[in-house]
C-alpha cells in the first residue's frame, strides 16, 4: 500500500480528512469512485420541457442582484444572452462569485428551466462550451468539497500506481477486461462515454465477483461450523407461548419451530429472520432467548441505538424476568460502577441476557458462555464482533432481524451464507394504515388532517429529504419545514426537529421527548429509528417523497400504527405519482420490496446511485442485479475447479481468511 504523504501537496489536515472518511492509502483513494457523470453539452432547446435540466452557455448581459435570506442564505440572480434567447439566471450561495460576474463574461450554466426563458443553476462555469465533456462527480463529506476530492484523487493519478484485477486470469479473458490501472485512469478521466460503460460495468463485476465469492464459500463451509447442541424442552416453550398476552401468527409460530431446530442442532445457526415492519419479529428472538436460557447458556442483543436498546430491556424486562431470567442493559450511557457489576455477573454468569449496543463485545466484556447473539439489519454482526468473539474462544449461533423484506430470490443470492426465515402474516388486531397522496397544492388539506389528529391527543412525524437548503435541489428541508409547521401550530402544540448532524445523544433526547409526548410534532429526515415505539403516534407525513424508494417509503409509514388506532401516512409529491400510487393500494412489505425491485431494477450511469446498499464502493444491488447473478455463477464455478495459478490461490487465501473470522 502507497502511503496518502505521498501525494504532492497533501498535508497532515488533508490526510485526516481522508482517514476520517475511511480512506487510508492512495490505493484507497483511487478506489473512491465519482457516484454519477455530467455530460457538458448544450442541451437541445427544440426537445427541452419545463422542469427538465439544462446546460446551456452565453454572455452575461446585466450585473447580478443579490438577496440575503436566513442563516448566511443567499440568492444571486442575472440575465444571460445565448444568441437566440436571453435567460433570467438564479443561483443559490453564490454571492462571493458576484465580483467576477460582469456583463460580458462568457459563462455555462448548468441546471433546471422553470420556464421558457428562466432557469433555476446549480452550477456554473467560466467560458463556453469548447467540445463535449464528462465531467465526474464525486460525494462530498466531512466538510470535504467534490472539488477538492477531484484534486486529491488527479494527483494521487499522476504517482502512476500500479493496480491489479482481482479476478481470476481465465475470467480477465474470457470478458476482455482492461488493466485495473487502465480503468481507474478512464473511470477518473473519461473522454469517451462507451469506454467509461465499459470499465464501470468491469469495475462493477469485480466487486459483485468478490463479494458472491465469500458468500459461497462461506455457504460451501456452513455445513462444517460446529455449533452448540441444546438439550431443551419443548413443553417449556409451549407453556411461555401459551401465556403471552396474544396468539402467535401462523408464521411466528414457523420461525419458533426453526430456530428451535437450529439451536438444538449441532450446526452453528446463521439465520436471517426478516418480516414487515411491525410483524412480531422481536418477540421471536424474546422466544429464541428464553430457550437458549433453558439450555443454561447466556444470550446478546445488539441493536443500533441507545433509545432501541432501552426499549428492548424495557420488553425484556416485563417478559422474561418473571420467568427467573436475569437481564441487564450495557451502553454507552451505562455509568462505570454499574458496568463492573455487568461485566461481573456476565463473567460469573449470573447474568442471562444482556443488551446494548456495540459495547456489547468491546475487549472488556467476558462472557462465561454466551450461546445466542441476536442483531438487526444495521448492524450485521461484523468482522470486528466476530474476531472478538473468536479470539475469545466463543462461537455462538446468531440471529439477525431485518424490517426490510425483499424478495426471496434476491434473499438467497444477498444471504446465500444465511438460511432465510420469513414473516409474512400481520398480528391481529393492528389496523392498516391508510396511505394518501397529495400534491403541493393541496397542503391545507394536509394540515387540517394534521390538526384532527393534534386534537385527538395523537402525534405526527413529518419527513423532509434533506437538513439544509440545496442550491442544486428544489425540495423542502427540515428548517423550512420548522419554520412552516411553526406557523402553522406553534402555538398549540410542540415541535421538534430530528437530522444526521446531530450527536447521537442530542437524537436520543429528541426521541425520548416525542416518545413521552413532550413534543407532538416531530419533523426529521430519515435517521428516525427502524423498531421504536411511539404508539401515541398516529400520522406520518411525507415531504418530496418522490425523492425515495417504495421500501424506503414503507419502512417510514411503519413508524406509525404501532397500535390499535388507526393510523394514517400521506405522501406529498408533485411527481412520479404512478410509482408511490402503489404505496395507497398495499400494506404488504414483500409486495412493495419486488415492486421497488421491478421499477428501480434498471441503473442509470448519468443518474445518483442509490447510497447504502450494502457497502460497495460502484457496484448497486439494485440496479447491478443481473450482473451480480453473473459474478454468481462465475464465482460458483471458480470455487467448483481447482486453479493452480497465482492470482487463484491469492483469491481462496482471501475467502479462507475471511471465513476463519466467520
Amino acid at each position: 500500500m502507497v502511503e496518502l504523504k505521498q501525494i504532492n501537496g497533501l498535508g497532515e489536515k488533508g490526510i485526516a480528512l481522508l482517514n476520517k472518511m475511511g480512506i487510508n492509502s492512495v490505493e484507497e483513494l483511487l478506489t473512491y469512485y465519482p457516484f454519477r457523470y455530467e455530460q457538458i453539452k448544450r442541451s437541445d432547446l427544440k426537445t427541452i420541457n419545463i422542469k427538465d435540466k439544462i446546460i446551456i452557455d452565453g454572455i452575461v448581459e446585466t450585473n447580478p442582484s443579490i438577496f440575503h435570506f436566513k442563516k448566511r442564505l443567499d440568492k444571486m440572480s442575472f440575465k444571460l444572452n445565448t444568441g437566440d434567447n436571453l435567460y433570467q439566471i438564479t443561483i443559490f450561495n453564490r454571492a462571493f462569485l458576484k465580483p467576477k460576474i460582469t456583463p460580458g463574461t462568457k459563462l455555462t450554466i448548468i441546471g433546471k428551466l422553470e420556464k421558457r426563458t428562466s432557469i433555476t443553476a446549480y452550477n456554473l462555469r467560466f467560458g463556453l462550451i469548447e467540445q463535449e465533456e464528462i465531467t465526474p462527480i464525486y460525494h462530498s463529506i466531512y466538510g470535504v468539497s467534490e472539488k477538492q476530492i477531484s484534486k486529491w484523487i488527479n494527483k494521487a493519478l499522476d504517482l502512476n500506481i500500479i493496480l491489479n484485477n482481482k479476478l481470476p486470469y481465465y475470467i480477465e479473458q474470457q470478458y476482455h477486461f482492461l488493466p485495473k490501472t487502465d480503468c481507474i485512469n478512464i473511470v477518473h478521466k473519461p473522454n469517451d462515454i462507451n469506454l467509461l460503460k465499459r470499465v464501470v460495468k468491469q469495475l462493477k463485476y469485480e466487486e459483485l465477483f468478490l463479494f458472491m465469492l465469500k458468500m459461497n464459500y462461506l455457504k460451501l463451509n456452513k455445513s462444517n461450523k460446529i455449533g452448540l447442541k441444546r438439550n431443551i424442552d419443548y413443553k417449556k416453550i409451549e407453556e411461555f407461548i401459551n401465556n403471552l398476552p396474544f396468539e402467535l401468527t401462523i408464521d411466528q409460530k414457523k420461525c419458533v419451530d426453526v430456530i428451535y431446530d437450529d439451536l438444538t442442532n449441532p450446526k452453528r445457526m446463521n439465520r436471517l429472520l426478516q418480516g414487515d415492519v411491525g410483524s412480531g419479529k422481536t418477540i421471536i428472538s424474546f422466544i429464541a432467548m428464553y430457550m437458549n436460557y433453558l439450555a443454561n447458556y447466556q444470550s446478546a442483543l445488539m441493536a443500533p441505538t441507545e433509545i432501541l436498546a432501552n426499549q428492548h430491556y424495557n420488553n425484556l424486562k416485563k417478559i422474561l424476568v418473571p420467568y427467573g431470567l436475569n437481564v441487564a442493559l450495557l451502553t454507552g450511557k451505562t455509568k462505570t460502577k454499574e458496568k463492573k457489576e455487568i461485566l461481573k455477573k456476565l463473567a460469573d454468569g449470573t447474568l442471562d441476557i444482556v443488551v446494548g449496543t456495540h459495547a456489547l463485545f468491546t475487549d472488556d466484556v467476558l462472557y462465561k458462555n454466551l450461546g445466542l447473539v441476536i442483531t438487526d439489519e444495521q448492524h450485521r454482526f461484523g468482522v470486528n464482533q466476530r474476531s472478538s468473539l473468536k479470539n475469545k474462544g466463543i462461537t455462538p449461533d446468531i440471529l439477525y432481524m431485518s424490517a426490510t423484506p425483499i424478495p426471496r430470490t434476491y434473499a438467497l443470492t444477498l444471504y446465500g451464507d444465511m438460511d432465510v426465515s420469513s414473516i409474512h402474516t400481520m398480528p391481529s388486531g393492528r389496523k392498516q394504515v391508510i396511505t394518501t397522496l397529495k400534491s403541493e397544492k393541496e397542503i391545507k388539506e394536509v394540515l387540517t388532517e394534521m390538526y384532527r389528529e393534534l386534537k385527538l391527543n395523537h402525534q405526527i412525524y413529518v419527513i423532509a429529504p434533506l437538513i439544509e437548503e440545496s442550491d442544486k435541489m428544489d425540495l423542502k428541508n427540515v428548517f423550512e419545514l420548522e419554520t412552516n409547521m411553526n406557523k402553522a401550530f406553534g402555538k398549540l402544540y410542540k415541535i421538534g426537529v430530528l437530522h444526521g448532524k446531530m450527536t447521537n445523544q442530542e437524537k436520543d433526547e429528541v426521541m425520548t421527548k416525542f416518545k413521552n409526548n413532550d413534543i407532538q410534532i416531530l419533523i426529521s429526515t430519515t435517521v428516525i429509528e427502524v423498531g421504536v415505539d411511539v404508539e401515541n403516534a398516529t400520522m406520518m407525513v411525507i415531504f418530496d417523497s418522490f425523492r425515495f424508494g417504495l421500501s424506503a417509503l414503507h419502512q417510514l409509514r411503519g413508524r406509525v400504527g404501532r397500535n390499535e388506532l388507526q393510523s394514517y401516512c400521506i405522501l406529498i409529491s408533485n411527481y412520479e405519482t404512478e410509482r408511490l400510487k402503489v404505496l395507497t393500494k398495499t400494506n404488504d412489505g414483500f409486495k412493495i420490496s419486488e415492486e421497488d425491485f421491478l421499477l428501480r431494477g434498471s441503473g442509470d450511469l448519468f443518474g445518483s446511485r442509490q447510497s447504502g446498499d450494502m457497502v460497495f464502493k460502484i457496484a448497486n444491488l439494485k440496479s447491478d442485479y443481473s450482473l451480480l447473478l453473473k459474478a454468481k455463477e462465475d464465482s460458483e464455478l471458480f470455487l467448483k475447479n481447482h486453479h493452480e495459478d497465482e492470482r487463484s490461490k491469492y483469491l481462496i487465501n482471501y475467502v479462507e481468511k475471511y471465513s476463519e473470522l466467520d
